[in-house]
């Protein structure tokens, strides 16, 4: 928790100072990330609102981690979901081999809202585990995702061309937050999904 506080002081204090020689703060959702090769890719997030985040900061920035494992939070998640838009009927996800991103069209076959982390269709109290997402049937050719921020679980449908795709597709990246002095070389790294600020 120490550790915690202090990094986002840190972070706090880079974001007021910008670009002095304390450094500067990146934040995104992780695309990629290789744990042999110590980098992480991400999209930046171009608004930086919790409840409201913006996906579409292109190219895809690469950062080196820190060496020093005590200036590096949990190991993030790589996934290529950046957006659900159940409205439109619509997901967007970052594209690798054109390193851009794709609006791809589903037909929802159900959706259910208001579904908090602890819900039964997403966590097993049994085994007090959260259920993993995403759930892709190749049988009935059905993808089903949660996103926990917009507390909806929804089961969709995409051309049959994209249901070859990796799994983690239809995944969204952890989001992460990096401190850096040089472009491309974190000196702290802080992985924002899997860190509860608030956890004593």
């Amino acid at each position: 928790m120490k550790r915690i506080s202090i990094l986002l002081a840190a972070l706090a204090l880079a974001s007021l100072v910008g670009c002095s020689d304390f450094g500067k703060v990146d934040q995104g959702r992780v695309v990629a990330y290789d744990k042999d090769a110590g980098k992480v890719t991400f999209i930046r997030d171009k608004k930086a609102e919790p409840l409201n985040p913006d996906y579409s900061g292109l190219p895809a920035v690469t950062y080196t981690i820190p060496t020093n494992p005590e200036e590096m939070g949990p190991a993030p998640k790589a996934g290529l979901r950046m957006k659900l838009d159940t409205q439109k009927s619509q997901i967007v996800i970052y594209d690798p081999k054109e390193q851009n991103f794709k609006t791809i069209g589903f037909k929802i076959h159900d959706m259910q809202e208001n579904v908090e982390r602890d819900h039964p269709l997403v966590f097993d109290k049994a085994t007090g585990k959260a259920k993993v997402f995403p759930m892709v049937d190749k049988t009935k050719k059905t993808v089903t995702v949660y996103s926990a921020r917009q507390k909806m679980l929804v089961t969709f449908s995409v051309p049959d061309e994209y249901m070859t795709w990796p799994d983690s597709t239809w995944d969204a990246g952890d989001e992460v937050r990096v401190y850096y002095k040089e472009d491309g070389k974190s000196l702290r790294f802080m992985n924002i999904s899997k860190t509860d600020i608030f956890k004593k």
